[in-house]
């Protein structure tokens, strides 16, 4: 923490709305701008598919940009800049998607620049806000920050589509650009005013590094440093897995819906709804139940992560049971759980994330956090691919879908139980994980490592 005073639930709030702007740009880019790709331009799905998977791939970036706050000592820079950057990028994909209709592979080639810019604008902008967020909360309103600012990224993608659908009919690539743009300067603006004076004057020094010195230090030996650090290793590697896991079932539940229960797309988007209400009754229990009693009565974020963890696994076994037996099966119910669990999961892992940032070498916060955003971030976009990719092969090997779903329910299951057993052992001492080598996550460090 800082010598400054903790943040009020008024400035929890605050960058909350940096993170409502942060996700109504995102759901233009990655579901409008997908739908009018694929509908109004006619372009093949794995167009979109690849831009999006591509935003991801350049939040490998976090670590690297979270370097950069620490040098500095200041995140606010690095919000608003992150979020200009996003901004900058959202006008650029409507402008592409545009372009598209009169050029195909030029708009797609803007695209791709735009989407870079995406993923690198999330990626300063997400990083830093929650550096800022946990080194500036005190420990027993961590759940509830990690809740508010996360609700609050949903309710940018909920108003923001419900308003940006409104004012895109009827549809033209003009309106689009103009629509997009309007969004994006208007969370720039609210970043801006968002942020302001909220971090105060620049501490000095960041810890027992000397910004000076901070400044001549190697980005790979900061990454080194922090790779080394058992708990943060073990951390990140938790957060791929897991983040595999959460990721996995997103893009197949509403085909599975349909395909083995007969649903409509209406029904399965109701029940996309339903799963959603689940998540935020989930990350709501967890922070009024942490806050409440400041977090100890009720057990710390490593006890509700392991809880979600397993609790997600039984949902998705849940799952796997409505597969076999069919539309008798009470699937709304099982969804509903399935987000509830989903949401104890994700926002005790946001939680951890803040408690755990500080614990290490000091002054190497951003990086940490970077780190554990970068597994999330590549876990995401793997997850949705090999998701989908299983579930593909699986219906080609087995004669009927249901049990072809049921398998690959089966395996997502499996990985938040490898999860759970991973966040049990984060924070034990050194020679409780031994066996745990830090080759696991080996590839990852190695390919974060070289954008320096």
């Amino acid at each position: 923490m800082t010598n400054q005073a903790p943040l009020g639930w008024l400035g929890i709030l605050r960058l909350g709305l940096v993170q409502t702007a942060l996700g109504s740009i995102v759901v233009l880019a990655t579901s409008t701008l997908n739908r009018v790709m694929v509908v109004e331009i006619a372009l093949p799905a794995i167009v979109p598919g690849l831009l999006v998977a591509l935003h991801y791939a350049a939040q490998v970036l976090r670590p690297r940009l979270g370097f950069g706050s620490d040098v500095g000592g200041r995140r606010t820079p690095w919000i608003v800049g992150g979020m200009a950057a996003l901004s900058a990028g959202g006008i650029l994909a409507a402008c592409a998607t545009a372009w598209m209709t009169t050029n195909i592979l030029a708009g797609i080639g803007l695209a791709v620049v735009a989407f870079t810019l995406i993923g690198t604008g999330v990626a300063a902008c997400g990083t830093t806000l929650l550096v800022l967020l946990a080194k500036r909360t005190d420990e027993r309103r961590r759940p509830a920050a990690a809740t508010i600012v996360w609700v609050m990224m949903i309710a940018g993608f909920a108003v923001t589509a419900g308003t940006a659908g409104h004012l895109l009919d009827p549809f033209s690539p003009g309106r689009l650009v103009v629509v997009t743009s309007g969004v994006a300067i208007i969370a720039l603006l609210v970043t801006m005013l968002a942020v302001w004076n909220i971090e105060g004057p620049t501490p000095a020094p960041l810890g027992a590094m000397p910004t000076a010195s901070a400044a001549r230090a190697s980005f790979r030996d900061a990454l080194r440093d922090v790779w080394e650090e058992p708990q943060t290793r073990r951390f990140a590697i938790f957060v791929f897995i897991s983040m595999m896991a959460y990721s996995a079932q997103e893009l197949i539940l509403e085909p599975f819906a349909g395909v083995t229960f007969g649903y409509t797309p209406g029904e399965t988007t109701k029940l996309s709804g339903l799963q959603h209400g689940g998540v935020l009754a989930g990350m709501i229990f967890v922070a009024m139940a942490g806050s409440a009693t400041g977090g100890r009565r009720f057990g710390s974020m490593k006890m509700w992560t392991v809880a979600g963890c397993i609790a997600s696994a039984a949902a998705l076994l849940d799952l796997v049971v409505a597969g076999l037996v069919g539309p008798a099966w009470p699937l709304r119910a099982s969804v509903f759980a399935l987000g509830a669990a989903n949401g104890i999961y994700a926002v005790a892992a946001i939680g951890s994330m803040m408690s755990f940032v500080d614990k290490g070498v000091r002054s190497r916060e951003g990086v940490r956090m970077g780190l554990w955003g970068a597994a999330q971030a590549i876990a995401f976009g793997l997850g949705g691919i090999l998701g989908t990719l299983a579930s593909d092969l699986a219906r080609l090997v087995l004669a009927t879908p249901g049990p072809a779903y049921a398998l690959v329910f089966a395996l997502e299951s499996g990985l938040f139980v490898i999860a759970a057993v991973l966040a049990v052992r984060i924070g034990r001492p050194v020679e409780a994980t031994r066996n745990f080598s830090p080759a696991v996550g080996g590839a990852l460090s190695a390919a974060i490592a070289k954008v320096e």
